[in-house]
Formats: structure tokens, C-alpha cells, sequence
């Protein structure tokens, strides 16, 4: 039990005993053996089982990975809400924010490490830093990160420690703000790829984690609250989906920062065409995934309320964002590595080695069993801690009552 202002909020486990349950365990850890025998045959029988090419190094793995990476540090959104900004309404909420977060970052990291080939060589990496590499600030960026948030899951949870909460899910913001640059500055450092250096990737990470993070969120809300039967209020839901259309915006307005900014530079203009007019699938998804199945819909959908009932609404807009989310990193990812590097700028260069080549790239099926075992895992981690732990409150019904309307 804990107190908000002036309304007792009391939280308890989900059910377990039902078939639904177990059901519902079953399918993810089918799922988890599925990542796990996928990792095994590539490890065993090596990349060329996978899509994965000399061109293309970084393959269907890195996506769900890194979506679900950024999609942890978003999902910590509502827990800042209630305690940083000192919004009531979203404090309820705060200890499943903390827990998506952390489920969704375990899991994507599993995806990283298992897709590397030889995970062993992590020891290698954790024990030998070159600090001019980003992907060593990684490491302890995603460290920290767990951390932070169990650590600010624990404030929430001990009542006489619920005064350090504040100082804690600042940390927590300050800290995942921070984890997000680094990824997207992965990305904005690689000057040897034309469709990736810009500094506007950082900005862009940031933006897509709030808005894949939300999106998250709310389907895991919607979902557990459905399937306990335990009441959510709709004006919580619609304020909850208007934030969400808020975030969307603000990732379209990036990334179309991003594209006019490399339109305007003449050495950039060809892979600009490639992908926004001639990159076949890379346009198709940019374009009708995330354009306008994953941007323009959803935003339909959360700013015309008589479009249907809050949470048909917005579950619909969520689940279509992280598709969107999906189609913008395979763009990002694997549409950048699809266009030619330029070797010798200014300068023609010819040789057996697919110079001025497109590279071609199909996921295969170990790859695709690799990503949904890490979001397995994370469904697992959060079905089990709700089942263990109280993080959901036993009803949302009211959550706005008695706020201000500046509130």
C-alpha cells in the first residue's frame, strides 16, 4: 500500500494458478528455447546461415535488439512523470515503468550478446576497455541503467524510503537520457557510412525512446489490466495516448530534420535517393511503415476521440507505433549498410570485391528466432514479476480525480 497525496493506493500480485498463466509462461519460454537453439546453430554453424554478409554485418538481430534497448530507457517515462515532475496521476504507475524497463533492456542485451558470434569474447570486452570506443561507454551506461532502476524500484516499494524517490528517478532520467545518446551516437559517429553521419542521430534515439518506450508501456498496461480485470480509468488512457501522439511528432520532426539536412549536402543526395525513392523494400518500409502505418495513423487515432473507445484507441496507436519503430530501425540499420560505401571520395575504384555494389539481404530464420526470443524473455521477466512482486495497483479507476487542470 502506498500513499498519493491524498488517495490510498493499495497494490497487489497478478493471479497465478490459471491456465492462462502458465499458458501464457509456456509460450514465452517456448519462445526463449527458440532464441536460445537459434543463437546455438548460428554460433555452431557461423553467420552464413544468417542473411548477414561482409556488406551487411549488422542483420535482423541488431534491431530487435536495439529497439528494445531504447525502448527500455523509454518505458521509464511514466515512473519520471509521477516522480520528477511530480504528476500524481502517473505515480501508481511508476513501479511497472521501472519493471518494463528493466525486462526490456535484459532482453535486448541477451539478443546483442547471443548475436556476436562468439559471446564468449564478452569477458574479453568487460575486462578490456579502450574508452575512445562508444561501445565500451555502452557497457556501462546499460549497467548503470539496471542499477538506477532497481534501485528507484526499491524507493517505490519501501514506504520509508519513498522520499528519495525523487532524487533517484532523477538520477534514473538523467542517466537512460544519456544511455540513449550513446546508441544513437553509435550511429552518428560512423562517418564511413553516408546514411549515418549526423549528429541529429542522438536527438533521434532520444525521441524514438520515448515514443517506442510509451508505446510499450501502454499495451503492457492495457493488456495485465484486461486480463486482471482490474479498472483503468479511460481519461488516464486518453492522456496517456495524447502524450504518446506528442512523442510521434516529435520523432517525424527528426527525422525529417535528418533527411533535409542530407538532401541540402550535395554528398549525400545519392544514398538520400536511395532511401527515400529507389531502396525498393528500405523506401517501402520508410514510407508506409514508418510514415504512415507507424506516424500519421496512430496520431489519427489518439487525437480524434470519436474514433472508438480510449483503449481500443490507444492499444491500436501503440502497437501500431512499435511497428513503425520496427520499420524505422531496419531502415536506420540495415538500409544504411545497403548502400555502397565511398571508399575514395571523388574517385572511382573497381575491383572483384562488389565495389559500387548494392548488397542484397534476406533475415533468416535463426535470426528471426533470435530477436523474439529476447522479447520473449522480457514478456517472461515482466509476467513473472508481477506474479512475485506488487507493482500493479489493484485499480486505476479515478487516477485523475482531484488533479487541477494545469495538472
Amino acid at each position: 500500500m502506498a500513499r498519493i497525496g491524498e488517495r490510498e493506493i493499495v497494490y497487489r500480485e497478478i493471479g497465478g494458478r490459471g491456465l492462462g498463466f502458465y499458458g501464457a509462461l509456456g509460450v514465452y519460454g517456448l519462445l526463449i528455447l527458440l532464441g536460445l537453439a537459434a543463437a546455438w546453430t548460428m554460433e555452431h554453424q557461423g553467420h552464413w546461415v544468417t542473411g548477414m554478409t561482409n556488406q551487411i554485418v549488422w542483420g535482423l538481430p541488431h534491431v530487435f535488439a536495439i529497439f528494445m534497448i531504447v525502448a527500455a530507457s523509454g518505458a521509464l517515462n511514466v515512473a519520471s512523470i509521477g516522480t520528477v515532475f511530480g504528476r500524481a496521476a502517473y505515480q501508481p504507475l511508476g513501479r511497472l515503468s521501472g519493471l518494463v524497463a528493466i525486462a526490456f533492456l535484459v532482453g535486448g542485451l541477451a539478443v546483442l550478446v547471443l548475436d556476436l558470434g562468439r559471446p564468449d569474447r564478452l569477458i574479453v570486452a568487460m575486462t578490456n576497455y579502450n574508452f575512445k570506443s562508444i561501445f565500451a561507454w555502452n557497457i556501462f551506461l546499460y549497467i548503470g541503467f539496471l542499477v538506477l532502476v532497481a534501485a528507484y524500484l526499491w524507493v517505490q516499494m519501501e514506504r520509508r524510503l519513498n522520499r528519495f524517490a525523487p532524487a533517484l528517478g532523477l538520477a534514473a532520467l538523467v542517466w537512460r537520457l544519456a544511455l540513449t545518446t550513446a546508441t544513437g551516437s553509435i550511429f552518428g559517429f560512423l562517418v564511413a557510412r553516408e546514411a549515418y553521419d549526423a549528429a541529429v542521430m542522438a536527438p533521434l534515439f532520444i525521441a524514438m525512446s520515448l515514443s517506442l518506450g510509451l508505446a510499450v508501456f501502454n499495451l503492457v498496461l492495457i493488456k495485465v489490466c484486461w486480463w486482471e480485470r482490474r479498472a483503468l480509468d479511460t481519461a488516464l488512457i486518453d492522456r496517456l495516448g495524447r502524450l504518446l501522439g506528442l512523442l510521434v511528432a516529435v520523432v517525424l520532426y527528426f527525422t525529417a530534420v535528418q533527411h533535409l539536412t542530407n538532401l541540402y549536402a550535395a554528398e549525400h543526395i545519392g544514398v538520400e535517393r536511395f532511401l527515400l525513392r529507389d531502396g525498393g523494400v528500405y523506401t517501402a518500409l520508410f514510407w508506409l511503415g514508418q510514415v504512415a502505418l507507424g506516424s500519421l495513423l496512430p496520431l489519427a487515432l489518439v487525437f480524434a476521440p470519436r474514433a472508438g473507445p480510449a483503449l481500443l484507441r490507444v492499444g491500436l496507436a501503440s502497437a501500431l507505433v512499435i511497428l513503425g519503430g520496427f520499420a524505422q530501425l531496419y531502415v536506420i540499420v540495415i538500409g544504411g549498410q545497403a548502400y555502397p560505401l565511398d571508399l575514395f571520395p571523388g574517385w572511382q575504384e573497381q575491383s572483384s570485391f562488389y565495389d559500387g555494389a548494392f548488397p542484397t539481404y534476406t533475415p533468416s530464420l535463426p535470426e528471426f528466432g533470435l530477436g523474439l526470443g529476447g522479447l520473449a524473455l522480457a514478456g517472461a521477466i515482466i509476467l513473472v514479476g508481477l506474479k512475485v512482486l506488487r507493482f500493479l495497483p489493484v485499480t486505476l479507476a479515478g487516477s485523475l480525480a482531484g488533479e487541477t487542470p494545469e495538472n
